[in-house]
């Protein structure tokens, strides 16, 4: 018996799904409607971020038990980004 797509499989697709929405906006936009792109720019964006934190949860997890490991891992994934960001000033001043 084939069971269905779990949460992580589904949102996975998406994603995917909305990698290539954004790819295909950045190139094909006309260049006219700046708009368009920078939409393409913030889905590409969102959407690897996301892919990040669900391509690390269990394929068997729970629903809730997958939102709270985005959360976490999201969380994550920012404070790495706001280290690295507050690091910059310092680690330029390195080199002088």
């Amino acid at each position: 018996m084939r069971r269905g797509l779990s949460f992580q499989e589904k949102a996975e697709r998406v994603l995917i799904l909305s990698m290539i929405t954004g790819i295909l906006l950045i190139t094909f936009a006309p260049r006219a409607v700046f708009e368009l792109i920078q939409l393409g720019l913030v889905i590409l964006v969102v959407s690897t971020l996301l892919q990040i934190a669900v391509g690390n949860i269990p394929k068997d997890a729970s629903v809730g038990k997958s939102l709270r490991m985005i959360v976490i891992i999201l969380g994550i994934v920012v404070m790495v980004f706001g280290v690295g960001i507050l690091l910059v000033p310092i680690l330029s001043q390195l080199g002088r």
